[in-house]
């Protein structure tokens, strides 16, 4: 931040969404490489009443704003002070955010490299737990006669700033910093303005390249919270991961789908690698090859089964383990788990021969084979060996949506499940009646399992749950 020209930006609105809620007070400090220039802020007429807990952490009150210019009417020497400089911010994205919002009410897009002088903190003094603005106002002894005001806490922003530049001092800053921005080269194939209306909300995102006779070819699918951001990080300055470098070489367009929010991107992103396989996606996942081991344990004299793709769509998950991306890797699996817990190859059905198996010769197995141990004791072995691959049930009684709003809260989808299988995403009710209406089958898939597992049972999300029934007569 010290080569640069910067704006040290502090905004107040009247909430925390960028797309139904305004700004009340702007307040910047222009930097040249370095060197302070000026300070300007302004209050805002939001259009719109301030709730009391707001006015209350601001002193900002409707009578304050009421004969405030409105953003349109300081839209211009706003913009004239921001264009072409890097935004520093302390929780950058929700500032970065609501400006963007309200120059797409004036029609006008506006973008600009963000710094967060949240993650910078923490990048350069990651001992400390906290990073808000009144802990490193402590930490650093910075006082502040105007807090959560705009122009006040730019100031404290810019007096950061300066200490930084002391300690941990300007080289460590500016590595920091260069990490953070991150700045984006445009391929030579692509148009100057190509990254300028990627959204900043969550979806997926495509890049094709072009055949000899001018035909899309999918490069690759990735998908993000904030697709602008993930996209731009492709093209970084240093290029560190070489498929960065080989997409940059080939990529003629760049696409994409929004989602309400991350379940919706996991489950796209995961479609369209299996539809399009992209040419760089590490991983081709195709589903036709899927299988799992099929084993009840009052069968134990039996050796467990390999079930396939087909035989998993029924949605019948009792006694099952895997799932496994081919046959080939259910056996390995099986063959690992026989070693590592001297289990018996015969009874396994890993080896065809009388008498002991090949691992009780060498003493890999415990002699379920040789008479040396019972058929029921190496049955309780093995369940305790497939414990941690046992294809989890599925804990609903029947079809269920879960709901998912973005961010902002302008977008609403419906994720239709059932026995782990996405059915589809609607965000209508009309919508919804006519996917109930097709009754689509199940139709298993391991990455929209192992997505589904992760998002519903790992105890960090709270879906909105609704039960829905197979079709619309049964609703009726």
């Amino acid at each position: 931040m010290f080569n640069r020209s910067v704006v040290f930006l502090d905004l107040e609105t009247t909430g925390a969404t960028a797309t139904r809620d305004r700004i009340t007070e702007v307040g910047l400090i222009e930097v040249d490489n370095g060197r302070f220039v000026r300070e300007w802020s302004s209050l805002v007429n939001p259009g719109m009443s301030i709730p009391p807990g707001i006015q209350a952490l601001t002193g900002i009150s409707n009578d304050m704003v009421a004969q405030a210019p409105r953003f349109e009417e300081i839209a211009r020497e706003l913009y004239e002070a921001i264009d072409g400089r890097v935004l520093i911010a302390h929780n950058a994205r929700f500032d970065y955010g609501f400006l963007k919002n309200e120059f797409r009410r004036l029609s006008k897009a506006f973008t600009a490299p963000v710094l967060c002088t949240v993650k910078l903190s923490r990048k350069l003094f990651p001992q400390h737990p906290r990073h808000n603005l009144d802990s490193l106002m402590t930490r650093h002894g910075i006082a502040c006669d105007a807090r959560h005001r705009a122009l006040g806490d730019a100031r404290v922003l810019w007096q950061l700033a300066q200490q930084w530049r002391q300690h941990p001092g300007e080289e460590a800053v500016l590595a920091a910093t260069e990490i953070l921005l991150k700045t984006a080269t445009v391929p030579a194939g692509l148009a100057d303005n190509a990254f300028d209306h990627i959204p900043e909300g969550p979806g997926v995102y495509l890049f094709y390249g072009l055949t000899d006779d001018n035909r899309d070819v999918p490069l690759y699918v990735g998908k993000s919270i904030n697709l602008r951001t993930r996209v731009m990080s492709h093209f970084s300055g240093d290029h560190r991961i070489a498929k960065d470098m080989r997409i940059a070489a080939e990529v003629k367009r760049i696409d994409w789908i929004e989602t309400a929010g991350e379940l919706g991107a996991l489950i796209e992103e995961a479609r369209l690698v299996k539809k399009l396989a992209p040419v760089h996606n590490r991983q081709l996942r195709r589903a036709n090859e899927l299988c799992a081991w099929h084993w009840p344990l009052d069968r134990h004299d039996q050796a467990p089964e390999l079930m396939s793709a087909r035989d998993l769509a029924g949605g019948e998950f009792r006694d099952l383990y895997g799932p496994f991306r081919s046959r080939r890797t259910a056996i390995e699996a099986l063959r690992e788990l026989a070693l590592e817990h001297e289990l018996c190859h015969a009874l396994l059905g890993l080896e065809k021969r009388k008498g002991p198996c090949f691992a009780y010769q060498i003493k890999r197995c415990r002699g379920a084979c040789a008479g040396q141990e019972t058929a029921q004791l190496h049955a309780l072995r093995l369940a305790a060996a497939f414990a941690g691959l046992r294809v989890r049930a599925w804990p609903f009684p029947g079809r269920i949506g879960i709901r998912e709003t973005s961010p902002g809260g302008e977008r609403c989808d419906m994720h239709v499940l059932d026995q782990w299988c996405h059915l589809g995403t609607v965000r209508s009710e009309e919508e919804l009646r006519d996917l109930q209406d097709g009754s689509p089958q199940p139709r298993f898939d391991l990455d929209t399992y192992k997505i589904l597992t992760r998002y519903l049972l790992n105890g960090k999300h709270r879906p909105q749950i609704v039960s829905l029934p197979r079709n619309a007569a049964a609703a009726a």
